[in-house]
């Protein structure tokens, strides 16, 4: 199994949208890119830990690979709008892409550098090496299933 870390908004929506990929065994949402260790969904709310909200998947590379990933990341939000996604708006629901070693880097690099003629706007996106990864609490974790919410 292999690693891949994504900001794309509100994690709530990019959770669903990722545990419907054949090749993903899991996907947890969390916290990544910030400075503040173990923190809480109202800490992140607050903007002052630096942490995007961001969904680890642990996937299956030999039935889906980290590009599809990409193109599904790519597909389910918008990378050109800073700090945002439609009525979401604060550093931690920015676009990123958090990598996990040098291959995934390249990948992301040029998978951003192809997407950018899509969208007739810069992207905005980060791109950064995976450093701490911090579960979200429970309640968030398959939220819309928790609520009932089809996805």
């Amino acid at each position: 199994m292999k690693k891949a870390t994504f900001g794309a908004g509100c994690f709530w929506g990019v959770e669903a949208a990722f545990r419907k990929l054949e090749g993903v065994l899991s996907v947890t949402s969390g916290y990544a890119g910030g400075t503040h260790p173990n923190p809480t969904y109202e800490e992140v709310c607050t903007g002052r830990t630096g942490h995007a909200e961001v969904v680890q998947i642990g996937y299956d590379p030999g039935h889906v690979s980290y590009d599809d990933l990409l193109g599904l990341f790519w597909k389910i939000h918008d990378p050109t709008t800073l700090n945002r996604q439609g009525p979401d708006v604060g550093t931690q629901y920015r676009s990123a892409i958090f990598f996990h070693d040098d291959e995934q880097e390249v990948q992301a690099r040029r998978s951003k550098e192809v997407s950018s003629g899509r969208f007739g706007r810069p992207i905005v996106t980060e791109v950064a090496p995976a450093e701490a990864f911090y579960p979200a609490e429970d309640y968030h974790q398959r939220y819309f299933e928790k609520i009932g919410h089809a996805v």
